[in-house]
């Protein structure tokens, strides 16, 4: 998929002095130092190890306490910020598409006791074939993409999911409020391409796609490879009952029940070799009132979409790869576009790269928070100052190392751009006034105890809802080949 880099304004010091300036009012409380705390996170050299380490930053002119103070005690325009970020421009692709991927990712505080609304996270990667819940707040992340050979993404929102939501629901609400947002910025108009949204095998996608309906919004999620899906109903009756609303199974581990695929595409690849792609048209699952569709009321409807198979030599990892499998909201798309799918999934991945940024080295996780709001404020700092990355990215001079190779300024790292973004903060502006002259506080005596601890909160965890006379189900025979119909 052909993207092209967002294209900066004529002087990049102007778009980033407006940005800076639209941030600074959407501080509304203890402005001056959260405004200041940003800029010591983005001028800090190396990466943020803590939060206290900031305020030993030249562009942070208060102290620490300041700063604790203007995190637990400070406000922030959330609303308006979210509209300030979707007015910067976004990466584009060829035909002018924006494709979105979300995803999330946690914010683990596995002894943080005293953390309320901390939830088990699922973590990959501590251990071998181990996955482990972990207690955290997990923060679901939107950003556009962009292809070539970058790590940039463009984060345009971020949500913690609080105890007892829904992710789905939480998904598509958070979606449609970043599509309208970028809508009412200008940029999509009638006539442009739909929007595409792309996400993991974790998210419902007939439902994503039922809930953005009205949105010029194509969803493209990834399916486990033990799904179940069903064709169209057959037009022609059968007997004196009610006509059938579904048709033939199609079962992702039975090839016997694809049939021929609508469309192939095979296309040479420098990391994965030949990658083949086919593509089955009018899929659709059969939905039953539980789970996300259990307050549904009314017949349940049928949302047809597209399967995709995706199947490759080799992985640059060297591990022997396996089939992937993709459900697109389109029914009936064009060979152009199921060329295209597979490698907006791909492209998904470069979340993982901000992910990384955000956490080890804006040191978007390091801060020892014991409040949920303080933790929510901290991480829209973190991605207003990624911002300010973006639209810095075209005007800062490459301070590199030694060992690095030169870049050309469109090939620079989010890391090489903040390492120069203090040369470009003075053209930028500072919109903070000038800290007050001030005495530290008494604190508490020496030796004196802290008669108030903390209350300590326990770790949110799904229960069961059934009575507890209730009796159980008798255990089903092993079943070879498991199947997931919903």
């Amino acid at each position: 998929m052909n993207v092209v880099v967002e294209r900066p304004v004529a002087d990049a010091a102007v778009g980033l002095a407006a940005f800076r300036r639209e941030f600074y009012r959407c501080l509304t409380r203890r402005a001056d130092a959260l405004f200041e705390l940003v800029d010591a996170a983005l001028c800090a050299d190396g990466p943020v190890g803590s939060l206290v380490g900031l305020s030993l930053v030249g562009e942070h002119r208060r102290g620490h306490g300041s700063l604790y103070a203007a995190l637990n005690r400070g406000r922030v325009d959330v609303d308006r910020l979210r509209t300030a970020v979707a007015a910067v421009p976004v990466p584009r692709a060829a035909d002018g598409r924006i494709v979105l991927a979300v995803d999330v990712t946690c914010w683990l505080g596995p002894e943080a006791h005293t953390c309320p609304q901390r939830v088990l996270c699922h973590t990959y990667g501590r251990g071998k074939d181990t996955h482990i819940m972990v207690p955290g707040w997990p923060y679901s992340l939107v950003t556009a993409l962009e292809t070539g050979r970058s790590s940039w993404t463009a984060p345009l929102d971020v949500r913690r999911l609080a105890p007892g939501d829904d992710a789905a629901t939480v998904t598509a609400d958070q979606l449609r409020d970043v599509v309208r947002r970028l809508i009412t910025a200008g940029q999509w108009q009638p006539g442009d391409p739909d929007m595409w949204v792309v996400a993991d095998a974790g998210y419902d996608g007939p439902r994503l796609a039922f809930l953005l309906a009205d949105l010029p919004v194509r969803v493209l999620v990834r399916m486990r490879s033990d799904r179940v899906l069903r064709r169209r109903a057959p037009v022609e009756r059968t007997g004196n009952g009610r006509p059938p609303r579904h048709g033939g199974e199609f079962v992702f581990g039975d090839p016997a029940s694809w049939g021929d695929p609508d469309a192939v595409t095979i296309t040479d690849t420098r990391l994965y070799g030949t990658a083949t792609v086919r593509a089955w048209h009018a899929l659709h699952p059969r939905l039953t009132h539980r789970t996300a569709w259990t307050s549904h009321t009314g017949t349940l409807p049928i949302i047809e979409g597209t399967v995709v198979l995706l199947t490759v030599d080799r992985l640059p990892s060297g591990a022997t790869p396996k089939p992937v499998w993709l459900w697109w909201s389109h029914p009936e798309p064009s060979s152009s576009e199921v060329g295209l799918i597979w490698q907006a999934f791909l492209r998904r991945f470069d979340i993982e790269h901000t992910f990384r940024m955000l956490k080890q080295t804006m040191g978007w996780t390091s801060p020892k928070l014991r409040d949920p709001a303080a933790a929510d404020r901290w991480t829209w700092l973190v991605l207003a100052a990624y911002t300010q990355l973006r639209l810095a990215r075209s005007a800062v001079a490459d301070l590199r190392r030694p060992w690095e190779r030169p870049a050309p300024p469109e090939r620079l790292t989010p890391a090489r751009v903040r390492r120069g973004f203090r040369n470009l903060r003075g053209k930028a502006g500072n919109p903070a006034s000038a800290p007050k002259p001030s005495r530290p506080g008494p604190g508490r005596p020496p030796g004196q105890r802290n008669h108030r601890p903390a209350t300590r909160h326990d770790v949110h965890i799904v229960t069961s809802t059934k009575p507890a006379n209730t009796p159980k189900r008798p255990k089903k025979t092993a079943n070879p080949t498991p199947r997931r119909t919903g």
